[in-house]
């Protein structure tokens, strides 16, 4: 089953009349934006109960549906991008922030709340759909800065998420919160519309012109079960009937999903693309990847929050743990233009490696060092310089290896790859904590050596994430960063 939209008219294989740095500066705002919705609640979510007269297992949806929404939505936009404009469908994806925003503002009780999380994951295409479209629009010598910049706008959004929100939620009506996110992504709407040129979409060939409709439902009904039965099966118990069934069901939904894939003439996802060495060793380490850098996030703030009577514990507030992390993000704008440099002189598979090899280096840091708040920023500033440097490599592995009719899909599939890495992160290192506690009080809390077993784990997982990027072929690794320079728009 296929639908036909009129395709964006492609954009002419010129210089754009807008400023190079302008529009790198417009996709990284945009990227820092959509990042920012997926710590915006992190500071409510022990007040989330009694905001929405609710209770704390509903109120975890609020968390949840973004997630979902999010890995739904990503690939499913990310094709839209190729087939009928990239510009069109992050301009599609910065409203759906805006309408998320503002119905969460206004939000009353738990279902408006759940609805506007979710508007707010079905932006999250807008990031991949940035990096594709860098490709198309921007001038070769400033591509690869400019991917790793938008790259790291992820991390950026992410870590300044934190302190901002806490302190607004400290200070003010948590809907001040959404009202700014609102604002924030309304003034992306209007640069990407004023400033950011249409980037071509290859509509040359008919089957190109068509979207996959089956293999968008079939995809999201598949993530949509795993992803549930991952982050839920904690709270529901892993042997419980309902997350057995949902991890069997993605698994044949999946498994079927694929076998129709390989048989459609314009499938959402192309398998066979994604099986070639670069892509789909690129997707193996951007998962474990995903794991090892989203472990971090969810250790190190706890370990900063509790309380320091037990004699490991930080005993910093919601906002002071939020400065503590902020620096990471910058740490990560910082280094990714180093890290393009890198992948210009050996190639972006040694940039991803030596990044996840810096990860690794920096849980090791945060064992040796989690004793004291300085010794936390540290380790943390480490993390985020190898995550900044690994996720400025990937897009430009992924983009040199695939056509540019499928940069914006396959872009979204390897984001994809990194979500199911977070949420599967999550589950684990949920189950150690869980099972490594101290009692404080009436309070069960997680227990030093559950911290420390987390961040060995986070280290052993970036040590194979480095495994896996030096497996990728070095010639392919060396072609794929000749073709996004050949492919870019000429200076």
């Amino acid at each position: 089953m296929t639908t036909t939209l009129p395709a964006e008219p492609r954009a002419a294989m010129t210089p754009p009349a807008v400023p190079s740095g302008a529009i790198i500066f417009v996709l990284s705002v945009a990227g820092i934006t959509a990042s920012l919705m997926q710590t915006l609640v992190i500071p409510l979510i022990g007040d989330l109960p009694t905001i929405l007269g609710t209770s704390a297992s509903n109120a975890s949806w609020v968390i949840t549906v973004t997630l979902l929404t999010a890995a739904v939505a990503t690939p499913v936009s990310g094709r839209l991008g190729d087939l009928y404009g990239k510009r069109r469908m992050m301009l599609v994806c910065a409203s759906a922030l805006v309408a998320g925003s503002v119905v969460c503002a206004l939000a009353a009780s738990v279902v408006p709340m759940i609805i506007g999380r979710g508007l707010q994951g079905a932006g999250m295409g807008l990031i991949p759909l940035g990096i594709s479209a860098m490709r198309d629009i921007l001038p070769a010598e400033k591509l690869g800065t400019a991917i790793a910049l938008m790259s790291a706008s992820m991390g950026v959004g992410g870590a300044l998420g934190l302190p901002i929100a806490a302190a607004v939620a400290e200070n003010s009506s948590w809907r001040v919160l959404f009202w700014g996110a609102a604002a924030m992504a309304l003034l992306i709407c209007v640069l990407i519309a004023t400033l950011i040129p249409a980037a071509s979409a290859d509509t040359s060939s008919g089957p190109r012109a068509r979207f996959d409709v089956i293999g968008a439902v079939g995809l999201g009904i598949g993530l949509v079960c795993l992803l549930l039965g991952v982050s839920k099966g904690g709270d529901w118990g892993w042997g419980s009937p309902t997350t057995v069934s949902l991890l069997v069901s993605s698994v044949v939904v999946l498994l079927a999903w694929g076998w129709f894939e390989l048989r459609t003439a314009a499938p959402l996802v192309d398998l066979r693309v994604t099986a070639r060495p670069v892509v789909l060793l690129t997707n193996i380490a951007s998962l474990v990847l995903g794991f090892a850098m989203y472990a971090q996030m969810l250790i190190l703030p706890q370990l900063l929050q509790i309380p320091s009577q037990t004699g490991y514990g930080l005993g910093q507030s919601m906002f002071q743990m939020g400065l503590w992390m902020a620096p990471g993000g910058l740490m990560m704008m910082l280094i990714s233009p180093l890290g393009a440099k890198l992948s210009h002189l050996r190639g972006p598979r040694i940039t991803l490696a030596l990044g996840a090899l810096v990860v690794s280096i920096g849980y090791l840091a945060a064992v040796v060092l989690m004793g004291s708040t300085w010794g936390i920023l540290i380790a943390v500033c480490i993390c985020s310089a190898g995550v900044g440097l690994a996720y400025g490599a990937m897009p430009a592995l992924i983009m040199g290896s695939v056509p540019m009719s499928e940069t914006g899909s396959a872009n979204s599939f390897n984001t994809l790859m990194r979500s199911v890495g977070t949420s599967l992160s999550a589950a684990v290192v949920g189950v150690v904590l869980a099972q490594m506690t101290t009692d404080f009080g009436p309070v069960s809390l997680p227990s030093e050596t559950g911290f420390r077993t987390g961040l060995l784990l986070g280290a052993a997982v970036a040590l194979v994430a480095a495994g896996v990027a030096m497996a990728i072929p070095t010639r392919a690794s060396r072609a794929a960063e000749e073709s996004i320079e050949h492919a870019a728009v000429p200076a």
